[in-house]
């Protein structure tokens, strides 16, 4: 307990039972700062910074500096942010468990008790992103693809019951609940917190407040709980008690007026305000919604929109607290002593309420008219990028003739009337037959192949059910003709934590369904359609309301419950589809629900991604196409021969509402957040190892002890200059940590393929690049290898390939040409010389999740600096946390301006132990012919801390020599 200031103060916490709070208004009082004047996200960190000085990692300072928060121009200062809880995600979760492991192996090898590598705060981990849509349109969907992750990730689950048992503070949500966003909204979020402390003889009551390895954490602002996303790095040293840093941010105040129209979602309004706050640069800063408007919103209506703040480049979309909150957490069934506490607490602190105009400073004050929002549609590769509904057959067109070097497709006198034959073989998911293997072969599709690697075996039955899943697909793929063309929609998918978590969009998508179904209208074949709810609670009400029954006879049947098309788990698609995509070169279409849909993420071979609400996706899915106006287009004729439109099938908001009154319940809510073994057997199953220290098992293809702590030392290195370095890449802007570091599908003929094909695994079982971030040798091999990436350094190609300028293949001469192969080999050879690397890249480098590989990655490489125009902010965070250098270019200066082609030399020089956040170094660069050139460059190592973390190697040897120290 600390009380530097003088403000612990008694509250009535519930009905009369005592609590005790660190009080703002106590400290406001003492003439520090206007803290009733302050955004209430500021608050609520300076809260956090209150009650945790202790003089040491908090100092006085450091709370008078944040009370005295100044909107027009905030303090360049750090602040030491000590969150109250963290939550994770598999995939990023592993690796960060993988990290934990190898850091108590470190501390028994140095003798000492590798005991004291402990999570000092509650961590969450939920098992969300490792389903796949294997299986689908079929009732037994669900069931097939839960089996199938079983006996994909057995190692990956074996590893995780093991750090289950071996860290006390840690708590593990199995398979098949729900995404770990809207399980943190509707389960783990409490909005205010307490412990025992032994000086107190009543509880100490404290904000709910968290980061998590996951860029969408944020979609906890919509409930007024204060959290972000940070990459696995900073949150593992959360874990390990350090406090969060960050240069005291902007706060963007977004005022709200007016309300939606008929006919408009929450998902429209989200992409209004990502292409809104894009475009006035928010990145790095707070977002803060209030008035009259945004009071009117729902909670899940707010918690969609704060969870699309890595869209426009936010810290955080947050919400304030208000009645709208605590009736959520009521309607969610927590309990009523938690409701009261949370409520009484925030209006102890003189927080509760939705600030009206005026009442608060901002950095800088927007407008929005919620009046004014109009259905939207944003693609085909950023988020940002948002069309009007009416406007998306026209965007499209002009897309696919527009040159690929200006974001198009260069396609030229294209008629999109123009469709090619395919033949679907295999089984109908919906009434057709199955064909048998013989059959297949005989049309030329090979069964051992990847993306049929799941036997289709015709009616007869399963020898063995509960071992040969591949005998149970006979639901997959439907039986009949498609054709498809340039824009044909071949994924729609129902998905992702953004819009599943909101029940009037997945209420109006089941209404569309209905009336489709009514009507007589159908999906085409050729589309692979896919429900994957946030959490069972969306089942639970689509199913009490009839809707589901729906949605099924459309195809949107239900395939798991976790992040699937979002996070590019799409799972295969038919492969005579495939063929005749890279056969005739199409521009297909995928459409979801989700947040992203950057380049080669939903689906390697689908090129245009467009997100929008639930309703939408379904009425794409049965227009079959992306080039329509569906303001004046029908989508296709009802069995009466009818054109029907998308005004004959659209809910109303009163529709949607009767529907939602009659779907929800508390009870629901706390039936399906117990008991989570119960609720899935198959993680019962699953054996564990036991003991403090994990016993590594070098036969293991998923998990491997990481090389950064195998020659670990008390006494941190230099900061030395960089000389006679290689660029490794050069890329232009928009370069994110898909590309980096990519997700989806391990291809055959990458580096990480071969390397798994090395150790005799099969393509058919290579999984993702998600599910093995728990193993560096694949993952390093695969940082740079999405089939998208374009490394300017050879123009004219995709994927992750450069130009190697060392010692040539026949002896010690330089090769001034440079030798073309693929980024990793080129690192290997590199690295056989000691020769440093770096990357070069324009704007917004590393947008994108959260995702720590995309660091570790570019570390293990043998890069020493990246050099961009500018960084997201969670990507430059890790690159220093890993102990790569970021620099940026001067304002209108970048590789391409500079006529770098990857030939160069380049050193860095003005680096040393006495470096200070944000000054300038210079970067000089030596061509082939001799010639020099030296310019100013800026460090963009931004804190204090993070030159500590920098001159140690990176954050996790920080914090181990200090834990070692004591």
């Amino acid at each position: 307990m600390h009380d530097e200031f003088k403000t612990l103060r008694k509250f009535d916490a519930d009905r009369g039972r005592a609590g005790f709070l660190y009080s703002l208004p106590a400290l406001e009082e003492q003439g520090i700062g206007k803290i009733s004047r302050l955004p209430v996200s500021i608050r609520i960190v300076l809260e956090s910074v209150l009650r945790n000085c202790d003089g040491k990692k908090v100092r006085r300072k450091d709370v008078e500096a944040l009370a005295n928060w100044n909107a027009k121009s905030p303090a360049n200062e750090e602040i030491p942010f000590v969150v109250a809880r963290i939550v994770l995600q598999d995939f990023t979760g592993v690796p960060l468990v993988v990290d934990l492991a190898a850091m108590r192996s470190a501390v028994q090898r140095l003798g000492s008790d590798p005991k004291i590598i402990e999570p000092l705060v509650p961590v969450d981990l939920v098992v969300d992103h490792s389903v796949q849509v294997d299986f689908f349109g079929s009732a037994r969907a669900l069931e097939l693809n839960l089996d199938m992750e079983f006996k994909r990730n057995r190692e990956r689950y074996q590893f995780l019951k093991w750090g289950q048992q071996a860290f006390k503070t840690f708590q593990l949500i199995p398979p098949g609940i729900g995404i770990v966003h809207q399980v943190n909204l509707e389960y783990l979020a409490k909005g205010v917190l307490s412990s025992q402390p032994s000086t107190l003889n009543s509880q100490l009551f404290f904000p709910d407040t968290l980061v998590g390895t996951d860029s969408h954490t944020t979609m906890i602002n919509g409930l007024g709980v204060v959290g972000w996303g940070v990459g696995g790095i900073e949150a593992e040293a959360g874990m390990l008690g350090q406090p969060v840093y960050f240069l005291t941010p902007e706060v963007v105040g977004v005022h709200m007026s007016g309300q939606l129209r008929e006919g408009v979602t929450a998902t429209d309004l989200v992409l209004h305000i990502t292409q809104l706050l894009r475009a006035q640069k928010v990145v790095g800063k707070f977002v803060e919604f209030y008035g009259e408007g945004a009071a009117s919103l729902p909670v899940p209506d707010r918690a969609t929109i704060g969870n699309m703040s890595p869209e426009y480049g936010a810290t955080m979309g947050y919400f304030p607290i208000d009645q709208e909150s605590v009736d959520y957490l009521k309607a969610t069934g927590r309990s009523e002593e938690q409701c009261l506490a949370f409520e009484n607490y925030f209006r102890a602190q003189k927080m509760f309420g939705m600030p009206l105009r005026g009442e608060i400073d901002y950095s800088v004050e927007l407008n929005l008219d919620l009046a004014e929002v109009q259905p939207s549609v944003a693609g085909p590769k950023r988020p940002q990028d948002r069309i009007n509904l009416p406007d998306l057959e026209k965007k499209f067109r002009e897309l696919l003739e527009k040159p690929v070097r200006d974001g198009g497709y260069g396609k030229q006198d294209i008629d999109l009337r123009q469709k090619h034959l395919v033949e679907l073989n295999g089984s109908a998911p919906r009434n057709g037959e199955m064909a048998s293997s013989d059959e297949k072969e005989d049309q030329g599709i090979n069964p051992g192949d990847e993306l049929n690697k799941i036997e289709m075996v015709a009616n007869r039955p399963t020898p063995d059910p509960g071992k040969e899943i591949e005998a149970e697909s006979n639901e997959v793929f439907m039986r009949g003709r498609a054709h498809i063309g340039h824009g044909s929609v071949l994924i729609a998918a129902i998905t992702s934590c953004t819009n599943t978590s909101n029940p009037s969009v997945m209420i109006a998508a089941g209404l569309l369904a209905k009336k489709a179904v009514e009507r007589g209208l159908h999906v085409d074949p050729s589309v692979k359609t896919s429900l994957a709810p946030g959490s069972r609670v969306v089942s639970d009400y689509l199913q009490k309301t009839g809707l589901q029954k729906y949605l099924d006879e459309l195809g949107f049947n239900l395939v798991g419950y976790g992040c699937t098309t979002c996070i590019g788990n799409s799972g295969p698609l038919h492969p005579n589809i495939e063929k005749a995509i890279h056969k005739y070169d199409l521009v297909a279409a995928s459409v979801l629900s989700g947040n992203r849909n950057f380049e080669a993420r939903v689906h390697q071979h689908i090129k245009a991604n467009f997100l929008m609400s639930p309703p939408l996706v379904v009425a794409f899915a049965l227009a079959g196409r992306v080039h329509i106006d569906l303001s004046r287009d029908p989508l296709g004729r009802d069995k009466d021969g009818k054109k029907t439109f998308l005004r004959d099938l659209w809910p109303t908001l009163s529709e949607i509402r009767h529907t939602m009154q009659s779907a929800l319940a508390p009870e629901t809510f706390r039936k399906f957040y117990r008991d989570f073994a119960d609720q899935n057997p198959k993680w019962n199953e699953i054996p564990a190892s036991t003991g403090d220290v994990y016993q590594w098992d070098e036969k293991s293809d998923y998990i491997h002890e990481p090389p950064f702590f195998q020659k670990f030392s008390m006494k941190p290195g230099h900061i030395m200059e960089i000389h006679g370095a290689r660029a490794l890449g050069i890329f232009g802007d928009s370069i994110t940590t898909d590309h980096i570091s990519p997700a989806g599908a391990i291809k055959e003929t990458s580096p990480a393929g071969k390397y798994l094909m090395s150790r005799g695994i099969q393509p058919r079982d290579f999984n993702s690049y998600g599910s093995r971030r728990g193993n560096d040798l694949v993952m390093t091999r695969g940082t740079f290898a999405n089939v998208r990436i374009k490394n300017l350094m050879v123009p004219g190609t995709e994927g992750g390939v450069t130009k190697y300028f060392g010692p040539s293949r026949t002896g010690g001469s330089k090769n001034r040409e440079g030798e073309q192969m693929s980024i990793f080999d080129a690192a290997m050879k590199y690295a056989e010389t000691n020769t440093p690397l770096v990357i070069l890249a324009g704007h917004e480098y590393g947008s994108g999740s959260s995702r720590d590989w995309a660091a570790k990655g570019t570390r293990l490489l043998g890069v020493k600096a990246v050099i961009a125009a500018s960084f997201e902010r969670i990507h430059r965070s890790n690159l220093v946390g890993m102990g790569v250098l970021p620099l940026q270019f001067p304002e209108g200066t970048s590789a391409q301006s500079l006529g770098l082609d990857g030939s160069e030399k380049f050193s860095i020089t003005g680096l040393s132990d006495s470096i200070k956040p944000g000054q300038q170094v210079t970067l000089e660069i030596e061509r082939t012919n001799g010639e020099k050139r030296a310019l100013p460059v800026k460090l963009r190592i931004d804190t204090p801390i993070e030159i500590d973390y920098y001159r140690h190697g990176g954050i996790l040897p920080f914090v181990l020599r200090q834990l070692l120290s004591k």
